[in-house]
């Protein structure tokens, strides 16, 4: 009894210890998914940023010539409940209907666009969003950034073409047993991010 009264802890933590890591690895892949659909929903959608500031951000004093890198960045995110776009300039817009429409319909794909961050269940050929491959995931989690790479020519009819990025920033890991245990509950998940070529940006996309 005396040995057990020893090696029980040890052994508890150790059984623990697998189950909720073994879950970490879960969100980890979650959200390595979540990003990655994001970015592909985001450069089929609607863009979050205004279209008008959008179209407008390259430069057009030399038709034809190269958009250069670094001309325009557009950092598109919720707080609690507003959200907003910070430009190069750190000018923030707040979003409108249309952005916030976009930005739900990267968050939860094709179910109903609500300013929640609820993750309905998909129904018949609906497209999946973020949330559903990282469940629990927040609005306030997710980033999406426009921004100039070098893609792209001033004054071309489809307007700029931007380079996408979408990422997970603030996300901790959700541990069982060891965040009372063992203090894990404050790990913070790597900025998980993709990058995609939104030349296909397309307005009034499907709901």
């Amino acid at each position: 009894m005396v040995e057990m009264t020893i090696v029980a802890p040890l052994l508890f933590a150790l059984t623990f210890g697998f189950v909720d890591f073994g879950y970490a690895l879960y969100q980890w892949n979650g959200a390595t998914k979540a990003v990655q659909i994001g970015a592909r929903l985001a450069s089929i959608s609607d863009p979050v940023v205004s279209t008008t500031a959008l179209a407008n951000a390259a430069p057009s004093s030399v038709p034809g010539a190269p958009v250069a890198a670094g001309s325009y960045s557009f950092v598109c995110k919720y707080t609690v409940s507003t959200g907003a776009c910070k430009d190069q300039n750190g000018t923030s817009t707040i979003f409108d209907t249309n952005a916030s429409n976009a930005f739900s319909r990267i968050f939860r794909g094709d179910t109903a666009i609500t300013n929640d961050d609820a993750c309905p269940a998909l129904t018949g050929t609906q497209r999946p969003g973020m949330c559903h491959f990282l469940p629990g995931l927040k609005r306030s989690e997710v980033v999406i950034t426009y921004s100039a790479t070098g893609l792209g020519f001033q004054t071309r009819l489809g307007g700029p073409v931007p380079t996408i990025t979408v990422e997970l920033q603030n996300r901790t890991f959700q541990f069982f047993f060891l965040s009372g245990l063992m203090g894990f509950g404050n790990i913070n998940m790597p900025s998980m991010l993709s990058t995609v070529t939104g030349e296909d940006l397309k307005t009034s996309a499907p709901t």
